[in-house]
């Protein structure tokens, strides 16, 4: 039994019939070396369960939503009920590949059950099969997610765990016990009137930096309007493609900036091509949330989301790829200096003073008005460069040969771009409500192009 932190459980509360906030990630595996059959993968997979024990814990909320709910063991646990397996008649390809999971992204998890699933898809036109997982934020971020990752994989093919001790799951705590823990903690809450003057103290110096001249992260609601900057539906539409991460470190060294203002310099190009094309660019530059992880700052011990954001210009309002670079690299820096201001456990802090009734009940009703649509813009969409493991990697036995992630996207802001390192490759994920962008493999399709203008520039330079 363990309670989730506000963090945590805020990835719940802000949960609405059209905004999901569950994450995906489409594993190709590579099934050459005969180390592949459904039977094994489902077996080992099996055997793998007790070293990820959120695999089999269930989220138990507290009597009237007074405290924040509780991980429990799942009595009722059944791998078949998160494991599923499709056949295709006919092979496909990554186009249709996409628009499954699309549809599996488009659908809210039971949360009756362990908050993850797992579908193998069978037949892919080149003979490979794919893993598209689906794990609820509340359960995992980036840094989490790798390491869950790392325990389904091996660096060799075909390792077998040995079987587990048999599983006994701990009972659920009773109601009323929860209930009155939760109404001695409230008093706790009465701590978040200590934030106030923290919070004032650092607008404050914001503030100051401004008068100052000084260069600092882009600031909420200032993003201009685009065309995905509405309230969103339940529909989800993906892209995918890969890159070669030699390509960004040789643009890097080039120009002297690191791999993420190269990540951030290409969405931002591929998001110029997109919208100029459909006469929808704005003069201002678009401005993305970029998730930091804070496990190694964080004083907080509880809990699996430890994250902070920034807010960074994408340089869509510039032409030149080399100068978006440069601009980029400046702000970026300027961006981090004034997020260490900010301090690695705000965002935690703050959420763990968030009343659950109220905060569901909030995103209720902004999703329901579509508020989103009314507001300035507080983001255009999120970015977010996840690092992946720098070798070879076999999933439950079978070689990786494809890791790519797909974050939720939010009301307002309905187009996430993740990317991961993988193996020497550079995978980008694309997610966006299907209503908002029901073109969205334009953006994939234009990562190569936008990569090789800057690498063309970089080997210019010399």
């Amino acid at each position: 039994m363990e309670q989730l932190t506000g963090l945590d459980a805020s990835f719940l509360y802000l949960e609405t019939g059209t905004q999901h906030l569950h994450v995906c990630a489409l594993l190709i595996l590579d099934p050459a070396d005969g180390t592949y059959s459904f039977d094994r993968l489902r077996d080992e997979l099996r055997r793998r369960l007790p070293l990820i024990p959120h695999m089999r814990r269930r989220v138990h909320p507290v009597p009237f939503d007074l405290d924040h709910p509780l991980w429990v063991d799942d009595a009722d646990f059944d791998l078949d009920n998160h494991l599923r397996r499709i056949t295709m008649a006919e092979p496909i390809g990554q186009a249709e590949l996409a628009g499954m999971i699309g549809e599996i992204a488009s659908t809210p998890m039971d949360r009756a059950r362990p908050l993850w699933e797992m579908t193998v898809v069978e037949g892919l036109r080149d003979g490979k099969v794919a893993m598209i997982c689906k794990y609820h934020h509340s359960a995992v971020d980036g840094i989490t997610g790798t390491n869950m990752m790392m325990h389904l994989c091996d660096l060799e093919p075909g390792l077998r765990r040995p079987e587990p001790e048999p599983w006994q799951p701990e009972p659920a705590p009773g109601g009323l016990g929860l209930a009155l823990r939760a109404v001695t903690r409230l008093p706790a809450r009465a701590g978040v009137v200590g934030m106030v003057p923290r919070t004032v103290g650092m607008v404050a110096g914001f503030a100051q930096r401004r008068r100052n001249n000084e260069a600092g992260m882009a600031l909420p609601f200032a993003a201009p309007r685009t065309p995905f900057n509405q309230a969103i539906t339940a529909a989800r539409a993906v892209a995918f493609t890969k890159a070669d991460l030699g390509a960004i470190k040789e643009i890097k060294t080039a120009f002297g900036v690191k791999v993420n203002d190269v990540v951030l310099a290409v969405v931002g190009g591929v998001l110029r091509r997109y919208l100029d094309d459909r006469d929808s660019l704005p003069e201002r530059s678009l401005i993305a949330s970029v998730p930091v992880s804070v496990h190694d700052s964080t004083t907080h011990t509880a809990g699996i989301n430890k994250v902070s954001t920034l807010f960074c210009r994408l340089g869509t309002d510039v032409a030149d790829p080399v100068a978006r670079l440069s601009q980029l690299a400046t702000a970026n820096q300027a961006a981090k200096d004034e997020h260490e201001l900010i301090g690695a456990d705000f965002l935690q802090d703050w959420s763990k003073y968030a009343p659950p009734n109220t905060f569901q009940l909030a995103a209720r009703v902004y999703s329901s008005l579509k508020l989103s649509d009314r507001h300035p813009v507080v983001h255009n969409l999120v970015v977010s460069n996840v690092p992946g493991p720098p070798m070879p990697l076999y999933f439950l036995g079978v070689r990786v040969d494809g890791m790519y992630p797909f974050g939720p996207v939010f009301h307002g802001a309905g187009l996430t771009v993740t990317v991961l390192s993988n193996c020497g490759d550079l995978d980008f994920g694309f997610i966006a409500c299907r209503d908002l962008v029901p073109d969205i493999e334009a953006l994939a399709d234009a990562v190569p192009a936008v990569i090789a203008d800057l690498l063309a520039a970089a080997r210019a330079r010399g």
